[in-house]
């Protein structure tokens, strides 16, 4: 599904990273890079779908531009040497619970859950998770969960409600400002196969318990009432 020529264009964009050789090299973008992983987003997005009814089935849609921001970079290279992909409620850039896919030269990247989340949202986890730690713990220390992705990832806050020191003593990731789960893995192995759609989703099903607990967190209006 993936070519080893995916790879060696990323290599070869690494080293000659301008407008110039793109342009010169835009169709072995388009059919060694491009086209093999929107071919690979249409093959996992269907169970996506299944897991999250928002979730929008055109996979364009869940791409990101090859072509980097660079106003306020100190690196002016135009282009990123990876292809990423977002898949979320409201959209690749959604704040809510979503699954991310990333493939470089050499490696898969492959997490999700919750990264950019705004003050009141977070304030409405930390209480949701208050309410039923048990739920939350049992999801993140899962065996299966810890062998893919090893403990829950996110920066932590310096302070915290009262309100909620109490279940701080229980689980200190009441304190992450974000809740993701990342792990990466060699694509050399995966080259033309399509195994690497069964073990990209293998991954996303040991996120999606996470993905719908903090969604449920999020949309518990009445549990937040009065906050």
């Amino acid at each position: 599904m993936i070519p080893k020529a995916y790879s060696t264009f990323f290599k070869e964009l690494k080293q000659n990273n301008h407008k110039e050789w793109f342009h010169a090299n835009k169709i072995r973008y388009e059919n060694d890079v491009k086209i093999p992983f929107l071919n690979l987003l249409n093959a996992v997005i269907p169970k996506l779908m299944e897991w999250e009814r928002k979730i929008d089935g055109d996979v364009k849609k869940a791409l990101f531009r090859i072509h980097r921001d660079i106003r306020f970079a100190k690196d002016k290279s135009p282009y990123h040497t990876i292809m990423k992909a977002g898949f979320s409620p409201n959209g690749k850039k959604s704040k809510l619970p979503g699954y991310y896919l990333g493939i470089d030269a050499e490696s898969v990247h492959v997490g999700g859950d919750l990264f950019g989340v705004g003050t009141s949202e977070l304030r409405k986890l930390r209480y949701a998770i208050a309410e039923n730690p048990d739920t939350f713990l049992k999801i993140i220390n899962d065996a299966r969960f810890l062998q893919k992705f090893g403990p829950l990832k996110g920066e932590k806050a310096k302070r915290l409600d009262k309100e909620l020191m109490a279940a701080a003593e229980k689980t200190d990731v009441i304190f992450n400002r974000q809740f993701y789960a990342m792990a990466t893995f060699p694509l050399a192995k995966f080259y033309d196969s399509e195994a690497l759609v069964d073990d990209v989703l293998g991954y996303f099903a040991t996120i999606q318990p996470l993905n719908a607990y903090l969604n449920n967190g999020l949309t518990s209006l009445n549990l937040f009432s009065n906050l």
